[in-house]
């Protein structure tokens, strides 16, 4: 048995059509979701690279002040333990750089663009040679392997054709904008709405080329021996914002759901979970416990805040948590729960879910009580987390689980 993790960072959970979106094109992703198991509500942990990819490899949640230098659980350690071959395929320095990654047996170095200006096909683009990387390797390939794979043109190469553009133009709308580089704002008081439009026209082509691309992933999967017996996940490192906070591109680490909420799907040979979704709270660091149970290799270290999915996607369980707590002891902190989303900040802000997707509405000063639940709430997780006594969390109150009447 083989795996595939396919982690693309950027990707807007707003622009799937699995996700609600009907205005992209993503036929691929829709194949996707209806083979694959979907979580709609996966939180990452943190938005910076090298706590995320603690938190995948390595299962220690970023809140976790001490880094062990001496990472013996990890998820590739783990696989190679059990003779199954790793290899990081990436185009992001900062992943191939990781601490973590040299226990991964093989490292590919994805190419980075030559140039940021539009392609003149899809074939052209920088995502479609990043493709074409990844299926020479799996023809290449021979099993049990786990080839984990982090793109990061989302972040930093718009170079979809320009004609992708133009396919999201409606009547009456200005001309979108030429430029392949990747914008970077605050929008501004009084803010020209034709500035987020053609950004977001933009950020729309390079989704209908990153959905090209996997189409051929899949196509490939199809195709080949090796493909009938791959576990395949696919996930975001992080959302793009598009204006919902006035914020557009990487400007700050602010933990609304544009940043934190992302897609996640998971493929499995048997077709177990497939075309079914679950609403459970849940975390990229759940797929290293996943893989470890659907390998039936032991569990993760001591410092694992993860749970494997293999439940939920059975039907056994409907959920694994009733809480994500999400930061750093060096950044903004919030904790989701099923009907609430708080950011820790002062003063606190408080957002009803999963009603209030993009935290539109802050009820945080109609709300005291449940503030102060999930306030305590919070100290709990964080004072049993550096404990290592995740187990031992109070339940939360029916207030904190189902909201308010």
């Amino acid at each position: 048995m083989n795996a595939i993790c396919l982690v693309i960072d950027r990707w807007h959970l707003g622009h799937v059509g699995a996700y609600g979106n009907a205005w992209i094109e993503t036929p691929s992703f829709d194949r996707m979701a209806c083979e694959a198991f979907t979580f709609d509500q996966a939180l990452i942990s943190s938005p910076r690279t090298n706590e995320f990819y603690r938190s995948l490899w390595q299962g220690r949640h970023p809140l976790l002040r001490d880094v062990d230098s001496t990472p013996a659980a990890d998820l590739p350690r783990q696989l190679a333990q059990a003779r199954i071959a790793t290899t990081l395929m990436t185009d992001e320095l900062a992943v191939a750089n990781h601490p973590l990654a040299a226990g991964f047996d093989e490292l590919v170095g994805l190419d980075p663009p030559e140039r940021i200006t539009a392609a003149d096909d899809v074939g052209a683009t920088h995502l479609a040679g990043c493709f074409a990387q990844i299926i020479d390797w799996l023809g290449a390939a021979e099993g049990p392997f786990m080839l984990w794979v982090h793109l990061s043109s989302m972040a930093n190469c718009w170079d979809a054709p320009y004609s992708f553009r133009e396919r999201y133009v409606e009547p009456g709308d200005p001309d979108p904008p030429h430029s392949a580089e990747v914008p970077q704002l605050i929008l501004p008081d009084g803010f020209d709405p034709d500035t987020l439009l053609g950004i977001t026209q933009s950020y729309a082509a390079q989704v209908s080329v990153l959905d090209a691309c996997f189409g051929a992933l899949l196509e490939s999967l199809d195709e080949s021996p090796t493909g009938r017996d791959t576990l395949l996940a696919v996930l975001s490192a992080r959302g793009f914002p598009l204006g919902e906070h006035r914020q557009v591109g990487a400007r700050g680490e602010t933990l609304h759901s544009e940043l934190v909420h992302v897609p996640m799907m998971i493929r499995l040979p048997d077709a177990l979970g497939a075309a079914r979704r679950s609403q459970a709270l849940v975390a990229p660091a759940d797929l290293g416990p996943t893989l470890t149970e659907w390998w039936s290799l032991d569990g993760p270290g001591p410092a694992g805040f993860g749970h494997s999915l293999l439940p939920i996607v059975r039907g056994e369980a409907p959920t694994i948590r009733d809480r994500l707590m999400l930061g750093s002891p060096t950044s903004e902190t919030a904790l989701r729960t099923p009907a609430w989303y708080m950011r820790l900040s002062e003063p606190p802000r408080l957002y009803v879910k999963p009603d209030d997707r993009w935290e539109v509405n802050d009820v945080a000063d109609r709300c005291s009580e449940v503030v102060e639940e999930l306030q305590a709430a919070a100290g709990d997780f964080q004072s049993c987390l550096q404990s290592n006594r995740l187990d031992s969390l109070q339940p939360l109150g029916e207030i904190l689980r189902n909201g308010l009447d």
